[in-house]
């Protein structure tokens, strides 16, 4: 396997989490078991295979190897791709391809499709990813996904087998849907983007933006231009309730040692162990 673009793996339970995110370089993640990903700011050969994403905004960094992505893919004679993003983005996107067309000479197949916070999409039975609003300097969704299954109401739970199947027969709806947060990603936001969408803090794995760490920077232009705080995530240490939080999309401006001694000393339990910097 071509290995073109540094990918960092963790496993979760279930879940495998691959991917990179590096403020104003690239941001990328993969989920093998849910067949989607976040954000193309670049395209590990490796990610090729997967066909559905989801871009949270229009920023280079997580959108630029859009058009390399199609283009490896109608090499492979592989189907064109459906791609979720920002209703905004898609009409400049468009055009990009149009350019990329005249000078590849050859086609940029895929499915763009607008999402706007509120919309949901079904993937499968199971399987449905909902937008959700962030802050950022350009228009952007976050997005969560979501575990969906049928399960018996509590009315019903005592009642055998037999009883059940007879209300079924009888035309009596005797389950309910339940759902729940598997996986949350906010991708460039300030810290609105998580107050205001309280279900990321109840994700199974949140993935959170977490550019800033210096003392030194200041908060206020910080979230002008969209973006987190170590302290912000101070503040809110007793709200996050997910088994995995995992920060990443760094600043440049930091070596990897000096994240991990300052949110080492900021937060020293790293959030009860559940902290994860992907740097």
């Amino acid at each position: 396997m071509i290995n073109n673009l540094p990918v960092k793996t963790l496993k979760h339970g279930e879940l495998t989490i691959e991917g990179y995110s590096r403020a104003a370089v690239q941001t990328y993640w993969r989920f093998p078991e849910l067949k989607l990903g976040f954000d193309l700011g670049a395209q590990p050969w490796s990610f090729m295979g997967t066909e559905t994403w989801f871009v949270t905004h229009g920023h280079l960094d997580h959108i630029v190897a859009l058009p390399v992505y199609v283009a490896r893919r109608r090499m492979m004679k592989m189907s064109p791709p459906v791609i979720y993003m920002p209703a905004e983005t898609i009409e400049p996107m468009e055009r990009i391809l149009r350019q990329f067309m005249k000078l590849d000479r050859g086609r940029l197949p895929c499915d763009m499709r607008p999402v706007a916070p509120g919309d949901e999409i079904e993937l499968s039975r199971e399987l449905i990813v909902s937008a959700v609003a962030t802050r950022h300097t350009v228009p952007s969704v976050g997005f969560v996904v979501w575990d969906r299954r049928r399960k018996l109401k509590p009315e019903y739970q005592e009642l055998s087998g037999e009883k059940i199947r007879d209300l079924r027969l009888a035309g009596t709806d005797v389950s309910a849907e339940v759902r729940r947060p598997i996986l949350a990603y906010l991708g460039d936001s300030s810290p609105g983007g998580l107050d205001d969408n309280p279900v990321m803090y109840e994700a199974k794995v949140l993935i959170c933006e977490l550019t800033f760490v210096a003392p030194d920077h200041r908060r206020e232009k910080i979230h002008k231009f969209g973006h987190m705080h170590l302290d912000d995530f101070v503040e809110r240490r007793e709200r996050f309730k997910n088994e995995l939080v995992i920060a990443a999309h760094l600043s440049t401006r930091y070596h990897a040692k000096t994240v991990r001694a300052l949110v080492e000393k900021a937060l020293p339990d790293m959030l009860g162990g559940r902290m994860h910097l992907w740097i």
